[in-house]
Order: structure tokens, then sequence, then C-alpha cells
């Protein structure tokens, strides 16, 4: 079946590519070629052709009950973040951030109705949440997300919020319309947002902008820590002031990259 928002320029053999290597989800690791098929919506024929060529091209290797991808794959996420230049400004920020805090620091930016992170450090604890770079949550029951969803217009933050998420994931804060527009309201007022176990147990984190040069938000960063151990008063009173100082720096660095000429050197 032609696939949707199909125009004169749309590549469908690419868009049934990138959906194939999309049916691996967590849980998933390994898969028949019927589970692609039915996973993907193609027709098996097709879907065999494409992993075959996804298999040449080094993305995906035979397993032993289907396919599974290869580390390859995280070459078109890698060259994401690297083309965005996060991860090398923000890196030694959220280092020192992690130093001062003892807790595990986090960049991440919108996908639809949902943050996906893209630059993370992280502190071993014997309770924690599953994140790594790529992990994607609902938006608006974190801390990342408020930041992010306050900064937009209110027509476009609509349209964000009616797409569906992709994280799979049923936030434990479900607010109506008025409750989150109060929310994000607060968030815009006093620049940074704080979660209290909304989007699951035991989880608190607070969370400031990034901006680029123009002043825009590009990203969120956060402090996560586990409620047990931190209280709402402390991640507030300490660790605040340092992240709101990392998120000022983050966003100077990156506002300074922006201006720099970037050239390539021919190895002529």
């Amino acid at each position: 079946m032609p696939r949707e928002g199909t125009g004169p320029d749309f590549i469908e053999a690419l868009a049934r590519g990138l959906e194939v290597i999309a049916v691996f989800r967590p849980g998933h690791p390994a898969m028949t070629l019927a589970e692609v098929a039915t996973a993907a919506g193609l027709a098996r024929p097709t879907a065999r052709r494409i992993l075959l060529t996804l298999e040449e091209l080094g993305y995906v290797r035979a397993a032993d009950r289907g396919y599974s991808l290869t580390p390859r794959v995280l070459e078109l996420g890698v060259a994401y973040v690297r083309s965005m230049g996060l991860w090398d400004v923000a890196r030694p920020h959220l280092e020192k951030l992690v130093e001062r805090t003892n807790e595990s620091c986090s960049i991440a930016q919108l996908d639809g109705s949902d943050i996906v992170y893209v630059a993370r450090v992280a502190v071993p604890k014997i309770v924690s949440l599953a994140v790594q770079i790529g992990t994607r949550f609902p938006a608006l029951p974190t801390s990342l997300g408020k930041v992010q969803l306050a900064a937009l217009p209110a027509d476009e933050l609509e349209r964000v919020l009616a797409e569906p998420t992709r994280s799979g994931l049923v936030s434990r804060w479900r607010p109506d319309r008025a409750e989150r527009d109060a929310a994000l309201r607060e968030v815009r007022a006093r620049g940074w947002a704080l979660t209290d176990e909304q989007l699951t147990l035991g989880i608190r984190s607070i969370a400031a902008p990034v901006r680029d040069g123009s002043g825009r938000v590009v990203a969120g960063v956060n402090v996560n820590c586990h409620a047990a151990e931190t209280s709402v008063e402390y991640l507030v009173e300490h660790h605040l002031p340092l992240l709101l100082q990392a998120a000022g720096e983050i966003s100077a660095d990156f506002a300074r990259l922006e201006t720099v000429p970037h050239v390539t050197a021919s190895s002529a």
C-alpha cells in the first residue's frame, strides 16, 4: 500500500526501508520475515527484498530466528546528534553538573508529542530510569518536555500534542487542557520545569531550556533523581541553581558554535 502523505517527490521504497528498521524495538531484537512484514504492513516479498538490501548495506544481519539490527544502525542517530553539535557542546557541562549533583543529567529534544534523549551522563543507581540515547518518553509528563512545550506558540502546541506518542508508555499524569495550560504557564513564568513522579513512580526531575543564538528553545537539560533519595525541596534549592548555570553555559556555547564557519578540508 502507498504510504500516507505521498507526493511527487516522495520515495516510497526509502520510506519502507526506514519503517522496517523501526519495527525492531525493545523486546524484539530478532524478528522473522513474517513478523517484520506484519509489523511494517508490507507484503512478505517486499519485506524480504528490503531486509536483504539492509543486510547487504550492513544495517541488518541474519539471526537464529530471522533478522536483527547491527550496531551500524546507531550511525543514523549519531549523525543527527553530531550534526546538531549538541553533544560536543554539552558534554563538559553535563559531566560537571553530574559531578556537582551526583545525579544523572540528560539533554532531550522534542519529536512530535515525545522527547528523545540526545545526550546523557548517567550515575549508577540501585533504582534508576532506563534511559539511553534515542530513548523516547511522552513530553508532557517530563520536565524536559515541559520546558520545550512551554516555549511553543499556542497553535503549534495543540498540533504537537495532538500527535500520538510513539514511546509505548502511559504516564501517571494525564491532565485535562486547563490543568495542562496552567502547568505550562507556570513553566514559562519561572523559566524551568519540575516533575514529581508524573511520568512514573519514584522519579523526580528538574529541567531548564537550552537555547540557540536567536533565543529559540532547541532542547532541554535536566537533573534526574529518585524520589526516595532526593526531596523536592533539595532538588529546587540545591540542584536547580547548578542546572540553570549549566543550561546557560550550554546555550552560550551552542550559540557560539553556530557562528563558527564549518569548512571541510580536502585530503588532496
